[in-house]
């Protein structure tokens, strides 16, 4: 019987693939462990499942590697949380939960466009506070829709299934990815899908690569009547140059579930006008998050069964 490290508490039914093993944590009350706390249990365990807030850095994984430990396996898409080069030098292997979100969380990709394009959390901010007196017609003035040109930036599966949906709204959908997709609506320069879209949606990986990929400079690009929505990783967009382009009124609307230092919220974010904020929801359905809980504890099942599962992430 192996021994597995839960980081988390899980929604039910997620780790019944580990039925057959010993599971050690959450710890009461769901408090995160402490990185302390993960590299002392990382030598006792064969396996860990983690979730996105949870550090497996190289001191984690060299401890593991001094025990036993053999599977890290994170219940999210990204694992920019996990140092997979470190895991690769001692042989231990990362998996992730792809394409069982996907749809759940471009779901929430355009429940943002919608609310940040028709300012709908200014407008029931005014109603809840007793501030809306009645019917106005130049009251609450949003962006449409429908007609509109989206730019997707990062056309993997999430951006596609938000293209999906786009096309039942009758919006021309652009897109922009590292390399050329060879479908249409393809453009090359970033910056020149930023300057024609009317509502943008970024949908690429965080990381270094990616760090501040929206800065001011592209965010300059965008039209002042254009919406910026990032369900991708916070790290994507410079906080402070979104916050002072919607102030200033450079930008109309921004919708954002991702943020650059969770839970902490940028302090001129949460004061700036027409912006939607919500507390990284993406996948969060009981349905998606127990698929995402069950492929990472099959994924780890798989690997201490002798097996390689398909959710590896490469090295």
């Amino acid at each position: 019987m192996a021994r597995v490290l839960v980081a988390r508490r899980l929604p039910d039914g997620g780790l019944d693939p580990l039925a057959a093993h010993e599971l050690i944590g959450p710890k009461p009350g769901d408090v995160p462990f402490t990185s302390a706390e993960l590299r002392d249990h990382a030598g006792e365990v064969d396996a860990i499942v983690s979730v996105l807030t949870d550090k497996i850095d190289a001191d984690v994984l060299t401890a593991g590697a001094g025990g036993r430990l053999r599977v890290v396996a994170n219940v999210a898409v990204g694992y920019d949380n996990i140092d997979v080069a470190a895991a690769a030098a001692h042989g231990i292997v990362v998996c992730n939960t792809p394409g069982v979100l996907d749809e759940t969380t471009a779901d929430l990709a355009f429940t943002l466009i919608l609310a940040a394009s028709r300012v709908v959390h200014d407008a029931e901010a005014d109603l809840r506070a007793g501030e809306w007196h009645g019917w106005g017609i130049t009251q609450y003035l949003g962006q449409d829709v429908h007609g509109a040109t989206l730019g997707i930036v990062g056309y993997g599966r999430i951006g596609r299934a938000v293209a999906r949906r786009a096309a039942g709204f009758g919006m021309q959908v652009l897109h922009h990815a590292r390399t050329d997709t060879g479908e249409p609506g393809y453009v090359a320069d970033l910056d020149q899908l930023l300057a024609t879209s009317d509502i943008v949606s970024l949908h690429v990986p965080g990381g270094d690569a990616t760090r501040h990929l929206l800065d001011a400079r592209r965010l300059a690009f965008m039209k002042p009547t254009a919406v910026l929505v990032n369900t991708a990783r916070g790290s994507v967009v410079d906080e402070e140059a979104l916050a002072e382009a919607l102030i200033s009124n450079r930008l109309f609307a921004a919708g954002l579930d991702v943020f650059e230092r969770e839970p902490e919220v940028h302090p001129r974010l949460l004061t700036a006008p027409r912006t939607v904020l919500l507390p990284h929801i993406g996948s969060a359905s009981q349905a998606t998050r127990t698929r995402m809980a069950r492929l990472a504890a099959s994924a780890v099942a798989t690997v201490l069964g002798g097996g390689t599962p398909p959710n590896v992430v490469p090295s």
